[in-house]
């Protein structure tokens, strides 16, 4: 079940932060781990990712973020914001037309392209540092 920012608990540390700015995109994303039985907050943008995180960051363990989105920073920047801010959360950053390198990824980060699948998603997880 989806979990909007005022449900979600956070003294469970296992929400996967979602942030897309194409609501199709983030729709079938949440629906994907959703589905897989894990806990989903969604954001439409850096901004509101960050709002979401502050005071409660404890509450998640990976965000899964867009490279291209509006506002004030992108993926990446967002990614290395919350790896310096929040280091316990697991980045995966995705794009369908962007392709970081390695180095270009904060800390651990992982990188997943788009278009994706469930398993591919899921497996991305299962392997975020």
């Amino acid at each position: 079940m989806h979990r909007s920012p005022e449900t979600a608990d956070p003294h469970v540390p296992s929400h996967i932060l979602v942030v897309e700015d194409e609501s199709f995109v983030r729709m079938v994303a949440v629906d994907m781990l959703e589905d897989a039985g894990l806990p989903v907050v969604e954001a439409p943008d850096a901004d509101a990712a960050l709002r979401l995180l502050e005071g409660r960051a404890q509450a998640f363990a990976i965000l899964f973020t867009d490279i291209d989105l509006p506002g004030s920073m992108d993926g990446l920047t967002l990614a290395a914001r919350v790896q310096a801010r929040w280091p316990h959360i697991r980045l995966i950053v995705t794009s369908g037309r962007l392709r970081p390198s390695p180095h270009d990824l904060p800390g651990p980060g992982r990188f997943l392209p788009k278009p994706y699948c469930r398993s591919d998603l899921l497996g991305a997880l299962g392997h975020a540092a």
